[in-house]
């Protein structure tokens, strides 16, 4: 049976007012189209007692607070930004362990929602959580292929009531809603951002110099894959990014010899993310890419193509 988008709205909407009742409710609004949407569909079903919020981790895209903040106002919903990168950044000092930075992330992510909750009397915390973040979570004899911040990563004590709408949806289905509650294209058709953010494109331990390298590289990419697309030389990927790998290679600048860092450009097709395949982007935009980021990231010597399917491969690198 064919996915019938006003029956599932109609449904949220009802599940949603009749879980949180007379409560207030706080959301984790990220900008991407799962988080979005839930915003809408919970606006819908409690409307002011809802309580949008937008964590800085400090590893976000480029401008993205302020990007964020402008596109949800235009589909009507108010926006308050904390700015915990500090936070975070102490929080994940020393640790290289993929696993362990989620667990660290998802519980900072739940205390500082905790602390903003406090201040609106919210006492639900509704996510964007969609099936694949719990089936690749594991647990119920799946196996943990990585954790998904707002499901393995959530602390057990947590002090906040749960409600997730999207969770039996895919990522195509989800989108198919968006435009249903005709939410602006930029949210609906947005790319695939990771819950954890560029934490799961750097491999190994995380610094601010790091994240700084790794979103402005995202931000070269993301730039040139979308105006090769608007050309018409490219199909536009599902998902496009770069990574920082945790190795320094020899590279030459003017006359003199550099250490510098080897960095990953990946670009993907997939309808819901569970299977991808690599897009075998055109060698000129390749190029494009690699000078600029060689350019104009000086800590960069060395830029890779990733041309690995799921499986094996994810689609982030942790």
């Amino acid at each position: 049976m064919p996915f019938n988008t006003e029956k599932f709205i109609t449904e949220s909407t009802a599940k949603i007012s009749g879980q949180v009742g007379e409560k207030h409710a706080v959301i984790a609004l990220s900008g991407g189209v799962d988080s979005s949407v839930a915003a809408a569909i919970a606006q819908r079903a409690i409307g002011n007692r809802l309580h949008a919020v937008f964590v800085d981790t400090g590893l976000m895209r480029l401008d993205e607070a302020k990007h964020v903040k402008e596109m949800v106002a235009k589909a009507g919903i108010d926006l308050h930004v904390v700015d915990a990168a500090d936070e975070y950044f102490k929080a994940l000092s020393g640790v290289d362990d993929p696993e362990k930075k989620r667990k660290i992330i998802g519980e900072k992510f739940i205390r500082i929602f905790e602390r903003e909750a406090k201040k609106s009397g919210a006492k639900v915390l509704v996510q964007g959580t969609i099936a694949p973040d719990w089936i690749e979570s594991g647990g119920s004899g799946r196996d943990t292929i990585k954790s998904h911040h707002n499901v393995g990563g959530l602390p057990k004590d947590m002090g906040l009531e749960l409600c997730e709408p999207l969770r039996d949806l895919y990522k195509h289905e989800v989108r198919m809603v968006a435009r249903a509650l005709k939410l602006p294209a930029e949210i609906s058709e947005r790319q695939p951002f990771p819950g954890p953010g560029l934490a799961v494109r750097i491999v190994g331990e995380i610094t601010p110099e790091k994240a700084d390298i790794v979103r402005r590289a995202c931000a070269i990419v993301e730039f040139e894959i979308e105006e090769s697309a608007k050309r018409g030389e490219i199909e536009r990927p599902w998902q496009y990014f770069a990574a920082l790998l945790p190795v320094k290679t020899v590279g030459v600048r003017g006359d003199e010899r550099h250490y510098n860092y080897t960095l990953v450009v990946r670009a993907v097709r997939s309808l819901d993310g569970m299977t991808i395949n690599f897009s075998p982007l055109p060698p000129a935009l390749l190029e494009r890419m690699s000078t600029r980021i060689t350019n104009e990231i000086r800590h960069v010597g060395r830029v890779l193509y990733d041309v690995t399917n799921k499986p094996p491969a994810t689609v982030e690198m942790e």
